[in-house]
């Protein structure tokens, strides 16, 4: 059975190999077949019109001779017969007659003295008879026409062509005239018709010949015709790859010349809005690791005063203005958030100029997850459905920032309680974070992973950064995986996570990633509220 499967399989690759690589030629097909069949309708054509005009010269020519020649015998031999003939003279004549130089078969028929129908053949009695004539043909020469002006005669001579045993036969009938006897001649055509079949073989022969050098011509004409259309398919894939540096030679006037030339064109200005683009993009993203590099320095100043003012704040030692508290309050968020923000761009910034780097161990999905819940104290808000053992050789840290924003987003705008399952799926890790909120709205369900996407314009701040789930999903695609957000039919909404058990670093090598993500409330790598849906 496995053979047999295993046969049929390489034999619909083969089958299909056969079939690409037609599809792959179908304009060189087309071309030859077309140039083929004109070629062969030519040939045949030429070769019809050919062969009929041959035969009837030479079924005319032969049929004239042995007519006239026949009328002659006719007028000369059977015409000096008596009136009333005997069966020897009969035969004596058809066969002096049959010895003529077209050496035809004879049959005189007359009454003899006694009335009655004598026979006399060439052939003896076993030679030619008047069964071999066509009764239509003996009614012919047997009928009296009336005798005009334009009619001088009462009977005329008649021929049929006839075949018997698959030999052709050319049959001619005619009565003396002023005479009794009636003569009926036989002639074999079976030498003209070997010489028209020998003809029709040539003409054959000349027609397949006349294809197969067709289909070479075409097929030469095709190679010379397609071979710049080939090169240009070439050049467009190559393009295609990014190779925006592919030029094609151009030589000629002809259109295929100034398809040439126009590719080219297309490829230059291709290549220049190309490298603008990089230029503009390269320039913007080093404008963004500038800015949030120099931001670092001041708001790492900036972050020490208000750790201490809110160090103030949660002594309740009254050092602190209560008018001015919730100022305080306000700017210790915002400088979080701030901070926050930084962290997040730079991650960007090394996802964009494809910087990042994973730096990965054998690690045990749920050790990990709960490692984070810990983290962050979500343990009484989570519920985590994993068995220990699930292995899978990934960035610990990477996984973290990944279920830190997919488990905060959920806590932050889904409702209570957030749970999240571990299974394992052929080759891949399957982690699902589900809550029980009000769902994603159906028009914010394909931006939920955009940057800087506000679910609601009329709440343009918001505690995050807008960017923390676009990063899990930058850090879920350098593993090789995806994320996807969908509504569960029960209601809220169901995140998830598929990574590879083994992942091949994209970037090439182990290097580390750079900064570790943003931190959310509690230490987490949460996203804010209209940030995430």
């Amino acid at each position: 059975m496995t053979k047999r499967h295993g046969g049929f399989r390489g034999w619909a690759a083969a089958r299909k190999g056969v079939w690409s690589r037609l599809r792959f030629t179908s304009l060189r097909l087309r071309l030859v077949v077309v140039f083929a069949l004109v070629a062969l309708t030519a040939a045949v054509s030429a070769s019809a019109i050919a062969y009929w005009l041959n035969r009837e010269a030479v079924l005319t020519r032969t049929q004239d001779a042995v007519l006239r020649d026949f009328q002659q015998e006719m007028q000369n031999r059977a015409g000096a017969l008596p009136e009333r003939p005997t069966q020897d003279e009969l035969q004596h004549t058809a066969g002096q007659m049959a010895n003529s130089s077209e050496r035809f078969g004879v049959l005189l028929v007359a009454r003899d003295a006694d009335g009655r129908t004598v026979y006399g053949s060439s052939g003896g009695l076993s030679g030619f008879s008047l069964n071999d004539v066509p009764k239509s043909l003996r009614e012919a020469v047997n009928k009296k026409q009336r005798v005009t002006s334009a009619n001088k005669h009462a009977y005329h001579l008649f021929w049929q062509r006839v075949v018997e045993d698959d030999t052709p036969y050319l049959v001619a009938g005619t009565r003396v005239i002023g005479g009794n006897a009636t003569g009926y001649m036989l002639k074999s055509l079976e030498p003209e018709a070997k010489d028209l079949n020998s003809l029709a073989w040539s003409l054959g022969i000349a027609t397949a010949l006349a294809l197969i050098g067709s289909a070479l011509l075409a097929q030469a004409l095709a190679t010379t015709v397609l071979k710049p259309v080939h090169r240009l398919g070439v050049a467009a894939r190559r393009l295609g790859e990014g190779r925006l540096d592919t030029r094609l030679e151009v030589s000629g006037t002809d259109e295929l010349a100034d398809l040439s030339r126009t590719f080219n064109s297309a490829a230059e200005a291709l290549e220049k809005r190309v490298e603008d683009m990089a230029a503009r993009e390269s320039a913007s993203r080093r404008f963004v690791a500038d800015m949030s590099h120099e931001l670092r320095t001041p708001l790492t100043a900036i972050t020490a005063v208000t750790e201490v003012l809110e160090e103030e704040l949660d002594s309740g030692s009254g050092s602190v203005d209560p008018m001015i508290e919730p100022a305080v309050r306000l700017v210790v968020s915002e400088t979080r958030r701030l901070n926050d923000l930084v962290e997040n761009l730079m991650e960007v910034t090394r996802f964009d100029a494809g910087t990042a780097r994973l730096v990965q161990d054998d690690v045990d999905v749920a050790d990990q997850i709960t490692a984070c819940i810990d983290a962050r104290a979500w343990l009484d808000a989570v519920e985590l459905d994993a068995e220990r053992g699930i292995v899978a050789r990934l960035d610990p840290r990477r996984l973290d920032v990944i279920m830190a924003n997919l488990i905060g987003n959920a806590l932050k705008h889904g409702g209570s309680p957030v749970r999240v399952s571990v299974r394992e799926a052929d080759d891949s890790v399957v982690i699902a974070v589900r809550d029980h909120g009000p769902g994603i709205p159906e028009d914010v369900l394909p931006h939920v992973f955009d940057r800087f996407y506000k679910a609601s314009a009329s709440r343009p701040r918001s505690e995050g950064s807008g960017l923390g789930l676009s990063i899990a999903r930058e850090n879920a695609h350098i593993h090789g995986g995806e994320i996807t957000a969908e509504n569960c039919p029960e209601g809220g909404a169901v995140f998830t996570l598929l990574l590879p058990r083994d992942t091949a670093d994209p970037a090439g090598g182990d290097g580390n990633g750079g900064s570790h993500g943003s931190a959310g409330p509690d230490g987490s790598k949460g996203e804010g509220p209209e940030g995430d849906a």
